[in-house]
């Protein structure tokens, strides 16, 4: 029997008006830290998008670090994803966060 993955979560900013060259890992955590991060970005409004792979490669960028370019291309199909979601808000935020969250799955009466 393996242990039951705990829930991780990544937060991203991307803040081009101040020279950001690419989007930085802001925060990261497992368990109760993840609950915490969701929580938080829920409370100021932020977006969280539910995506197991990306927060898994998130996991292994260091806090404060740009994204390595290799993770260019799936980033900015998530930042895609938030600025359709803002497209129909009236003012542009200065810069765009998003919170990249992976739920731990739920427990089932099933043995593995």
């Amino acid at each position: 029997m393996s242990p039951m993955p705990r829930k991780s979560a990544a937060a991203l900013v991307y803040d081009t008006k101040n020279g950001d060259a690419a989007p930085r890992v802001i925060a990261k955590g497992y368990g109760l830290v993840a609950e915490m991060i969701v929580q938080r970005a829920q409370e100021a409004g932020l977006y969280v998008h539910t995506a197991p792979e990306m927060v898994s490669l998130l996991m292994q960028v260091d806090l404060d670090s740009r994204i390595p370019p290799d993770l260019y291309k799936a980033v900015a199909e998530l930042l895609a994803w938030l600025y359709r979601l803002e497209s129909g808000a009236g003012d542009a935020a200065p810069e765009a966060a998003v919170v990249v969250a992976e739920a731990a799955p739920q427990e089932s009466g099933e043995a593995r």
